[in-house]
């Protein structure tokens, strides 16, 4: 028996997310902890697994305040690290006109590219203590970090644990989108269950067809699963010869639509890691998909992600609705 149901690394940092204006006409942002990979394991705790989180944040106000709403959410922080000299990453999200997301990045570096292969072998244990793994592309933005996510992968994958990979490319981190596409290409490359968006299928691909360009890089990397995220326009899970597709949920209380792919990525491992990845009916694909698009409606109706993950009730709650 695994310690932890899912160990992932990666960025903790702080999302700023506009919430309104000021009385003198100024933007205000609310100070949100985030980050992709803790954002999984925050829903993942809500679904009643037990996770860790490997990673690094600065000695500053807000690299305690996520400890600390780390720590809250359940989640286990024996491989938190903390760098004495470099602050904790942070992001200014703003909503855009049309529904799309403007992000802002304070992190040239940010604490998060400051883990290391020796920061890794210090936490070995953990990572090898999982029954899933799960990174993102994130952890690959800097030679460092990206030795150190390499070395967690083999870990890993060395004592038997499922891997997950979610690319959450973010232009702006990126020298170059070369090199975004290398960190892609080693994930899919890696992985077991892949989280991809309609987005980056065509980025890597160059094919709009997202059916097309999933089931492309399914074939070409052997990837057992692979969950595409439409947007509002829901999902599609390619596993075997099988597509299984489920509409998207379009909630009218949405107000931005920040950490709904993490929550749908770790509704997805969930359900994997329940059921096995070995023999999967169509059928079960497509209640993971209707749970997960439902899951990641909830979370585009509150500011932020990690803190406010939704429950199983009340994910529950909103299908029988």
């Amino acid at each position: 028996m695994s310690r932890f149901d899912v160990v992932a690394l990666g960025e903790l940092l702080i999302d700023f997310t506009n919430n309104g204006e000021s009385s003198q006409g100024n933007p205000l942002f609310e100070a949100n902890p985030g980050g992709a990979p803790c954002n999984v394991l925050s829903m993942l705790q809500n679904l009643g697994n037990n996770t860790a989180f490997v990673g690094k944040v600065g000695n500053d106000f807000f690299g305690r305040m996520l400890t600390e709403r780390v720590k809250k959410q359940g989640i286990d922080v024996s491989g938190l690290l903390v760098d004495p000299e470099i602050p904790t990453t942070l992001a200014f999200v703003n909503k855009l006109p049309n529904g799309d997301r403007d992000f802002s990045f304070y992190r040239k570096p940010g604490a998060d590219m400051m883990l290391t292969a020796d920061d890794v072998v210090s936490v070995k244990d953990i990572i090898g203590d999982g029954e899933v793994f799960h990174f993102g592309t994130l952890s690959m933005t800097a030679f460092s970090v990206e030795e150190a996510t390499r070395l967690a992968v083999d870990i890993a994958k060395n004592s038997g644990a499922l891997i997950s990979f979610d690319p959450n490319y973010r232009a702006p981190l990126w020298d170059s989108e070369k090199k975004a596409l290398d960190a892609m290409r080693f994930g899919f490359e890696s992985c077991d269950i892949l989280k991809i968006s309609d987005n980056e299928v065509e980025l890597f691909t160059g094919i709009s067809d997202v059916e097309e360009g999933a089931r492309r890089i399914k074939e070409e990397y052997n990837i057992p699963l692979v969950f595409a995220t439409l947007g509002p326009d829901g999902s599609m899970a390619l596993y075997k010869d099988m597509v299984v597709k489920r509409d998207g949920f379009i909630n009218p209380d949405t107000i931005e639509t920040t950490g709904a792919g993490d929550t749908f990525c770790a509704c997805a491992i969930d359900y994997v890691r329940r059921c096995g990845i070995k023999i999967l009916s169509e059928e079960q694909l497509g209640d993971c998909l209707t749970f997960a698009n439902a899951a990641a409606s909830i979370i585009t109706t509150r500011r932020g992600a990690l803190s406010v993950m939704p429950t199983w009730q009340e994910v529950e709650e909103f299908l029988q609705k």
